[in-house]
């Protein structure tokens, strides 16, 4: 038995009840790049996407060929950490530290202190207008640039000719051992960047997350427990710090991570492929590239249509997200949103709504269930509605 379990990443489709505390009322990714006029997703509408309670915007499917619903997030977050960390079985009920006033300064100090390198910006930043706005600065001091968001993370951002990829992830190593206890934030993140002030600066693909380690087991580790494959594409390595990963493909972009998943699925194992498209949220959401966005998901798409086709007779494809990231609102940062959840092979039935479930650990719960592994996960099984 394999199961492919695709997270677009920010793929929102509708604010959640408690959005207003996180300051996303009214964010829809789903809805911002319908309303593009540019969405072509016939192959996910095939599946049941307009068909999810909520997303009322487009004609239902009239006989959808996958079962489907929406997920409420049960954490304390709106972030990929915590995201991720819920559909492998994991509820985070305490939120990661956020810093909307930059990193306290014993924080900021000691971290100088063991790189030997001082700090710029120490500010919630947008990624792409922090090294605009203090590259030029970096370029002639070799200080390092380090900034926030509205999420839970320290992020380092370094020409990779003034300071090399490599000794990049030594610093953002630095920062994890020192963001620990009440600072633990959630991801501590590599962002290099090439290029000069006269031509502009570009952030490369050598990014690298340095994640918290999750505090108990999540399904990656019962399923490796019980001798079960666990192939991890994209970030996934990076969000559980290997832990229950027991192979991992980096990629550089969506389409070379589909390329990856196409290998893949000629492969004989009996386990979870779990992939993570990030480009989704990192080049379109936090940007606000509302086409760039509807584009991504149209590439998708045509992937989808012919990797269906490629599922043997035990496969079993399902498609979530871990957060929204609409880019349509002010905002860069991720939204706090429903998450849909697409499911679908020749042991599935076609068709059927399980409605608006409570939280993304009922995917960790069912693929559980799936290979007969005992768990203490978090979550409800929806296998037996939708199992032939």
């Amino acid at each position: 038995m394999r199961v492919f379990l695709i997270v677009l990443d920010s793929f929102g489709i509708g604010e959640l009840p408690d959005a207003e505390k996180f300051g996303d009322k009214g964010s829809n990714t789903l809805k911002a790049c319908f309303k593009s006029g540019k969405l072509s997703v016939t192959n996910m509408k095939k599946l049941g996407l307009f068909n999810i309670d909520g997303v009322d915007f487009e004609n239902d499917e009239e006989n959808p060929t996958g079962s489907f619903c929406r997920l409420g997030e049960k954490s304390a977050g709106k972030d990929t950490t915590v995201g991720h960390w819920e559909i492998a079985g994991l509820i985070s009920n305490s939120p990661f530290p956020t810093y909307p006033n930059g990193f306290p300064k014993e924080i900021i100090q000691e971290f100088e202190k063991r790189t030997g390198k001082k700090v710029l910006c120490n500010k919630p930043y947008s990624g792409t207008e922090v090294i605009n706005d203090y590259g030029e600065e970096h370029l002639k001091t070799g200080d390092l640039i380090v900034y926030t968001s509205a999420d839970s993370v320290f992020q380092i951002a370094c020409h990779e000719e003034v300071v090399s990829v490599e000794k990049l992830y030594e610093f953002c190593a630095i920062a994890r051992q020192i963001l620990v206890g009440k600072h633990a934030v959630g991801r501590v993140i590599a962002r290099p960047f090439v290029g000069d002030e006269k031509q502009g600066f570009v952030r490369t693909a050598n990014r690298k997350d340095f994640s918290v380690t999750p505090p108990k087991n999540t399904l990656l580790d019962e399923l490796l427990s019980k001798g079960k494959a666990v192939l991890g594409v994209g970030k996934i390595y990076d969000i559980f710090g290997g832990k229950g990963v027991g192979e991992s493909f980096k990629t550089k972009s969506n389409s070379d991570g589909l390329n990856i998943v196409n290998q893949l699925i000629d492969r004989d194992f009996d386990g979870l492929c779990f992939i993570n498209l990030v480009d989704f949220d990192s080049k379109y959401g936090h940007r606000n590239n509302v086409l760039g966005y509807t584009n991504a998901l149209n590439e998708f798409d045509c992937w989808l249509g012919e990797f269906t086709d490629k599922l043997g007779d035990d496969d079993m494809l399902i498609i979530t997200a871990d957060h929204g990231c609409d880019p349509s609102t002010l905002s860069t940062d991720h939204s706090r949103e429903f998450v849909p959840l697409l499911v679908f092979g020749k042991r599935i039935k076609s068709g059927v709504n399980l409605g608006t479930r409570e939280s993304f650990s009922d995917i960790a719960k069912t693929i559980a269930q799936i290979f007969s592994v005992k768990n203490s996960l978090d979550g409800k099984s929806f296998l037996n509605e939708i199992i032939k």
